[in-house]
């Protein structure tokens, strides 16, 4: 399939300036501090045709989700639903305002109470909280209740116990809430090295962070054994639900003994990632930690919901506000609509074409650790490498060209030359072909023309490293650095 992207040359819309330019006077009393005042907004004066003509040739120029396959492993960028945006848009749900009385919030506090329910069930939780506002935000919230617990019990203790395999912001999340981390490594079969973690367990030992699947789309098969040995030495066992959409039906975190769970209602249950969010990463106790959640905690009454602060050994606020809304009303009609079954078939979907994509792609990319998959995959590049000095970034960007997604490069680190590739339970047999002949046409292309991917897309090939040493993140940056 051909594939070419529009290409105009747009300007950023404050460059586009207006006869009548003009910035915004407030006549009414201001209170900030000194300095932070802004004397005008600079707004460029443009008619309505010529903002609309703007964005649009912007979003010809972008990729999204709506465009093509999108196959970031362990981000699950997934198709989502458009009854979602729908739902999410309405005006009960967009203008509802966090410092509103209970009494006129009483339908968004049932459907966060009804979610709470659901989430439950799906993880084998007994209590959830809905207020952290990420995947990592909610890993740090689980690492503040781990920590909050065995002060509780007199026990303080220091240190973390994280896998290679886990996944990428777990060690950041654990240092972030005070904690040493202990890496320990995979075995041979890509599996925790349970000899290896016997030797880290200490009672210095607060919690273990598993992501099962693991990075490496495996699932941990000696995780019954893995538990009771977690639970021996005293400590919490974690569960990352970043890969949760493997397992869904099928089993769940709290079947396999965990005691804190977070989630990714962004990664599974229908928000897509826009611009990095917004993003939703509730997090899910077993009963004893229950007393440990943040506060504000969603109580019901005689068919009157409200928001309870008294609790004592809360860890607190782990946000201003009680939690990003529209993400979760998203989350609940997906889960809604899915039912159980729906559910199970999603994960169920994700695995299948997992494997089956994996078929296509080995040869002539490698395959590390153990042959079967969840609902992703990690292949190496290493011989492309080697052989014609191609390398993962490379195949990355040569992608760009045949109109999909790259998928995630270089992670997990324990893989040389790693293409994490999660195709979802969203894509047809059909798109999944077109994907792995991509794949494979670009381990069989000319070093050269693949070196120089991509060149046909907006954006030709940047340099990463300037990039992520020069950020450029608003229209003030660029003016001062005289960029205009």
């Amino acid at each position: 399939m051909s594939y070419r992207q529009a290409r105009y040359d747009e300007p950023l819309i404050f460059e586009l300036r207006g006869e009548n330019d003009f910035g915004l006077e407030c006549d009414a009393p201001v209170r900030l501090p000194e300095g932070m005042e802004r004397q005008g907004l600079d707004l460029p004066d443009l008619p309505e045709r010529e903002v609309v003509r703007h964005y649009v040739d912007l979003s010809q120029m972008s990729f999204g989700v709506d465009n093509g396959m999108y196959p970031l492993g362990s981000c699950t960028m997934k198709y989502n639903p458009k009854y979602a945006d729908r739902l999410s848009s309405l005006p009960t749900v967009a203008s509802v305002h966090p410092c509103q009385d209970e009494d006129s919030i009483q339908g968004a506090l049932r459907l966060m109470r009804e979610l709470e329910k659901a989430l439950c069930a799906i993880s084998g939780m007994d209590a959830v909280t809905l207020q952290p506002a990420a995947g990592a935000h909610g890993e740090f919230t689980g690492m503040l209740i781990a920590k909050a617990y065995h002060a509780r019990r007199g026990q303080p203790r220091t240190e973390v116990i994280v896998p290679d395999s886990a996944h990428g912001t777990n060690p950041a999340s654990a240092a972030m809430a005070g904690f040493t981390v202990i890496e320990v490594p995979s075995g041979p079969d890509g599996c925790i090295d349970l000899e290896a973690l016997g030797a880290a367990l200490s009672e210095r030992t607060a919690a273990v962070m598993v992501t099962n699947p693991n990075t490496l789309g495996i699932f941990e098969k000696d995780i019954v054994e893995l538990a009771r040995m977690v639970h021996a030495a005293g400590a919490l066992l974690y569960y990352d639900g970043a890969n949760l959409n493997a397992i869904m039906g099928m089993t769940s975190p709290g079947a396999m003994d965990f005691d804190i769970v977070h989630f990714n209602l962004h990664k599974t249950f229908a928000t897509p990632h826009g611009g990095g969010g917004p993003g939703a990463g509730p997090v899910g106790v077993k009963e004893f930690l229950e007393p440990f959640l943040p506060v504000p905690r969603i109580v019901s009454e005689e068919g009157r919901f409200g928001l309870d602060y008294d609790r004592p050994d809360s860890i607190g606020k782990v946000r201003s506000m009680f939690g990003n809304f529209a993400v979760l009303v998203r989350a609940y009609a997906y889960i809604l609509v899915q039912g159980g079954d729906g559910l199970r078939d999603v994960s169920q979907r994700a695995v299948l074409a997992s494997n089956y994509l994996k078929s296509r792609v080995v040869p002539p990319y490698e395959m590390p650790f153990a042959p079967l998959r969840k609902h992703e995959f990690v292949v190496s590049a290493k011989r492309l490498a080697k052989e014609k000095d191609v390398h993962a970034t490379d195949v990355a960007k040569a992608l760009l060209d045949r109109g999909f997604m790259s998928p995630t490069v270089y992670f997990p680190s324990l893989v040389e030359e790693a293409l994490m590739i999660e195709p979802t339970e969203s894509e047809s047999k059909e798109t999944l072909d077109r994907y792995a002949e991509a794949l494979r046409e670009i381990a069989d292309g000319a070093p050269e023309e693949i070196r120089a991917a991509p060149r046909s897309t907006s954006v030709a090939r940047v340099d990463e490293v300037y990039a992520a040493k020069e950020l450029i993140l608003s229209w003030r940056i660029y003016r001062q650095r005289g960029l205009e």
